[in-house]
């Protein structure tokens, strides 16, 4: 079995799991079966940490329902060849050559050798994080509910947070905290961190010791690392100015703030639509221009190797820098001095084009199942479905069953990836042997 369909049939694995989970009585707090369908719903979008669901996790579900929730964000996060190989290593066994050569290609990593290191450095980014926004959130939530279940809710939050999942414990998000310093900094830093990816966080932590050990700033950082954190950066503070001009006045989001509180409220929504999926303020509410600016940072996305979706920053760059090419005439795309191979240029071109494609079949075809909803918000709940943000403008819940298998299927296409996905059905296993003459073609 190839590594793509693998990883593919795993997911599937797991969500059947979580749906069968979720539907127990103990999960459900007036303790009946869950309807199967709203299981599955709930279960895939914490499998593909997106954030989306049809019922309010709060109080639908009981403690142990929210349990399992949460360990399906953890597992999904990881990814699920990540997960099966922490829990290898717990067990003590030794790793095969096809279970390495299995994780590289999953990791995207070069070589083998480094494999088993990599693996216990995600687990340990990922505890370490988790931990530092639970012991901050704590000062949060304890003071309103006590430690038991301010702890809980700490706990809670935290790990969607980094995870970039978006399920809260409150059914309007965090309208209620909008105007709180410390919750808006403790969760949009998990999301920054979360959504640039494990190699990023290595490369800093490398430089930081770097400087401890050796007293020296200068560090020789990759491509990679240089090309997501500027995009990164660019897009935070695109989306800040966007937002706030988008919102400046609009009485149902941000008139009522001061200066002070609307920037903080515009940053948590640049930062949020970066696939987390957490709101302070009533996303039904945005402006059109509101949602169109979401709408174009959630397809964007965070970045590879993390627990975000979209088409990934670097295909954002990729294409972007393929643009200033071609208006300057250029033969080869450069980056910071580097030239881009073309394989990656037509791989981010694959994934731009068959990303929107998705979109666009799943916004048709939930249009066709529930055409009494417009379809502004209908695109924006598949954008939000496809990128694992969990945004929605408050319908998911109006969706008729066939709308939500819709919605179910996109966002499990999105988690895994549709270049991953295609790959398992059509990719072809050896090259060519046959070459085929060039010619020339006008665009």
């Amino acid at each position: 079995m190839s590594v793509a369909r693998t990883i593919c049939q795993g997911f599937i694995a797991v969500i059947i799991i979580g749906t069968i989970l979720l539907m127990l009585p103990i999960s459900v707090s007036n303790g009946n079966w869950s309807h199967p369908v709203t299981a599955l719903f709930t279960a895939t979008s914490a499998v593909c940490v997106t954030g989306l669901s049809v019922v309010n996790v709060g109080e639908y579900y009981s403690f142990w329902g929210q349990l399992f929730l949460l360990l399906l964000v953890q597992v999904g996060a990881l990814g699920y060849m990540t997960a099966t190989t922490i829990l290898l290593l717990l067990f003590g066994r030794k790793f095969r050559l096809r279970e390495k050569v299995a994780i590289q290609q999953s990791l995207e990593q070069v070589g083998l050798a480094g494999v088993e290191p990599l693996i216990k450095s995600i687990l340990a980014t990922t505890i370490v994080f988790e931990l530092t926004g639970i012991l901050l959130l704590l000062f949060v939530f304890v003071p309103n509910y006590g430690f038991k279940d301010g702890f809980w809710y700490s706990i809670f939050h935290s790990i969607n947070a980094f995870n970039n999942a978006g399920f809260s414990l409150y059914a309007d998000g965090f309208i209620k905290y909008a105007k709180s310093p410390l919750l808006n900094l403790v969760i949009t830093g998990l999301i920054i961190f979360g959504g640039l990816g494990y190699q990023v966080i290595m490369e800093i932590y490398l430089w930081l010791k770097s400087c401890w050990e050796k007293e020296q700033i200068f560090h020789t950082f990759s491509l990679h690392f240089k090309v997501v954190t500027n995009t990164t950066i660019f897009l935070l503070i695109f989306g800040v100015i966007t937002f706030f001009i988008a919102e400046f006045n609009n009485p149902q989001t941000l008139e009522s703030f001061n200066l002070g509180q609307k920037l903080i409220a515009v940053w948590f929504q640049s930062v949020t639509t970066r696939t987390a999926g957490f709101n302070t303020i009533d996303i039904g509410q945005l402006t059109d221009a509101g949602l169109f600016i979401t709408i174009v940072l959630m397809f964007i996305g965070a970045s590879p190797g993390s627990t975000g979706g979209g088409i990934k920053t670097t295909a954002f760059r990729i294409l972007f820098n393929s643009t200033k090419a071609a208006l300057q005439g250029r033969e080869e795309v450069l980056c910071y001095q580097r030239k881009i191979p073309i394989i990656v240029i037509i791989k981010a071109i694959g994934v731009v084009f068959a990303s929107a494609s998705l979109v666009a079949i799943a916004t048709t075809l939930a249009t066709f199942a529930d055409p009494e909803l417009e379809s502004i918000q209908v695109f924006f709940e598949v954008v939000s479905a496809f990128a694992t943000v969990g945004l929605s403008t408050g319908i998911t819940s109006n969706f008729t069953i066939p709308g939500q298998l819709v919605l179910i299927l996109t966002m499990y296409i999105g988690r895994v990836g549709v270049l991953l996905l295609v790959s398992t059905f059509f990719a072809e296993q050896n090259p060519s042997a046959v070459q085929y003459p060039e010619e020339n073609l006008f665009v």
